[in-house]
This record gives C-alpha cells, structure tokens and sequence, in this order.
C-alpha cells in the first residue's frame, strides 16, 4: 500500500501487508553482501563486514576497488548487475539520488541482476520522496527495500559506531540487523521506506545549524578578545557541550577542514530538507540561513571541505579568522 503522503507518514492501522517473498535461512549461514560506493565512507563499513567474516563483493564503479580491501578479501565483478546476482544483500552507498537511480535501475544496473528473496539496502542520503518509488519498484520483483542512511561521517564509518535510521519493513530490518550491527551501533526501524531518508533530513538539520552555533560562537569569542581554544574547552563543560563542539570546534580552531563530510554534500541535504519543507507548508528559517553560508563557502572554493569549514563564512562577514 502507498503511503498517502510523500513524506512517508501512515495512517493508523492502514500499513498493508505485502506478501512476504524474504528466502528462509538456518541462524548459521551468512548472507553474501554486495557493497556498491566505496568512498570515503563506504570502504571503511565494507572493511568492516570483510572482518566479520562476510563475502562481500564489489563492482568496479567510477574507479577500482580499495587495494587494501582487495587484500583482505574483497572479491569484484563486472556490473552492478553482477554484484545483484552474486549477493543475498545488496548495499548502495553513493552521494545522491541520480547516483542511485542509476546504480538501482540503469543499464546492467542491480534490478536486472535480481531474483525474488533478495534484500536491496540503500544507506546513501538521497529524497525520502524518490526512495518510496525506488522501493516499490525493488519490491514488484519480489525482493525487499530498506533505506537506512547513517550519520557519523568518516570518523563513525571507521570506528563502526555509525548511527543507522532505518525505513522499511520490520522482516527485512531483522535480517539486516546483524549486517548493520558491524558499522554501527545507534541502529533504529522508525518507520516505512522514505521515513529513514525523513530521519537523515532532519539529522542533517541539527547538525547543519549547530555546526552554525559553534562557528557563530567561536568567531564572537575570539573577535572580543577571548582564546577561542579556551572558550570551547570551558564551553565542554557546561549545557553548551556537544560532540560537534567537541570535533568540529577543535577543526575549525585547528584549520583542520579534509573532509569527513563534504559542504556540497551537506548543501545537498540541506536542499532536501527545503524542499520537503516547502512541500509539507513547513518554515525552516535557520535551516535556510544556513544553507546561504555553506553557498558562501562554496562559491569561494569550499565545497569539498569539511562542513566545519562553515566557519569561513562567518569569518569573512566578520572580518576576522579564529586566532587572529
């Protein structure tokens, strides 16, 4: 049954039931996995399920797999089709929803690798609007969908300890638990397919407007005089403590701006969420501030920095670099 709004919300006990297609396994077999988009975020979490011992396989996508994962077991293909056929759980970890369109459903694309029983699992931070159409097309071959984007950046992905939003249905979410308990450890069904995607927008805004707070802050405290490594040091203990305070304060006083989190990457999110909004009659006046400042970098040469980078908006509308 189709969700009747595009943002995944479902009426009370009007969640149909679909005929369920998931192949029964014995407790000891391990499913295959195909992991398509080994970035910077996706090799660290294929990494992961090599060492605990699954098969995962990998297509050549816009460049070679990770030697090193290679190395410890990584076997590729030809195609994404390929990797389809080869896997029990297929896993797309690319930058936007055009990318994973045309992973999902292009030439020699994962749909025409498919058979029944199958389990399709998008973590990629794409349209929760876009994902409900994706899913029903997954579906009508009778292989189950889940979107479960994460948050975390490179720092979670390494460390395993990403945080998993999860739509779809809660078979589907069983069977991929253990899957996901190798790259993270906030792991949470919240809903349909789409909700997952609604849950990473709206992570993406927290995050998005208190990188902006931290920046805000630091710039003021360092302009009126204040040590702004100081000031973060003495902020970390009180209300104002967080883990984006904890990290990305320290990169914005440190210069420290590779990415863990791309800007462009972010501005997309923030795209998503405007538009949700707009579709939905929702104001987000922040959220749209915001979203001109990561613009302001961009133009500036900053997209592919860190999103802590944020701060050298600010700093140019002040006048003034942290440490100065």
């Amino acid at each position: 049954m189709r969700s009747p709004h595009p943002w995944g919300r479902w009426p009370a006990g009007q969640r149909g039931a679909r005929r369920n297609t998931t192949l029964k396994r014995t407790e000891t077999t391990m499913d295959t996995i195909g992991f398509i988009g080994l970035g910077i975020m996706g090799a660290p979490m294929a990494g992961h399920l090599l060492d605990a011992g699954y098969t995962v396989v990998a297509s050549h996508h816009r460049s070679k797999p990770p030697a090193d994962l290679v190395a410890r077991g990584l076997k590729t293909v030809s195609g994404h089709h390929a990797v389809a056929r080869a896997a029990d759980i297929i896993i797309t970890m690319v930058p936007d929803t055009p990318e994973v369109a045309d992973v999902l459903f292009g030439d020699n694309g994962v749909a025409s690798g498919l058979t029944a029983g199958k389990l399709v699992i998008d973590m990629s931070s794409i349209s929760p609007i876009e994902t409900k159409v994706f899913a029903r097309r997954i579906n009508d071959l009778g292989c189950d969908y889940l979107d479960a984007p994460v948050s975390g950046g490179e720092v979670g992905a390494k460390a395993a300890s990403l945080t998993i939003m999860v739509g779809g249905e809660e078979k589907a979410f069983e069977r991929a638990r253990p899957v996901f308990e190798k790259m993270g450890k906030n792991i949470t069904l919240v809903g349909p397919n789409g909700v997952g995607q609604t849950t990473k927008v709206a992570n993406q805004i927290v995050v998005a407007l208190t990188i902006e707070a931290v920046a805000e802050a630091l710039v003021f405290a360092s302009k009126a005089g204040a040590d702004p490594a100081k000031v973060r040091q003495a902020l970390m203990g009180g209300l104002a403590a967080s883990h984006i305070l904890e990290v990305h304060g320290e990169r914005m006083i440190k210069r420290s701006f590779a990415p863990g989190f791309r800007i462009e990457l972010h501005q997309k999110d923030l795209n998503l969420a405007l538009e949700g909004a707009k579709a939905l009659g929702v104001a987000l006046p922040n959220t749209s501030t915001t979203q001109q400042l990561f613009n302001s970098c961009a133009a500036n040469g900053g997209a592919k920095e860190d999103h802590s980078a944020l701060v050298r908006a600010l700093e140019r509308m002040a006048g003034h670099g942290l440490g100065e």
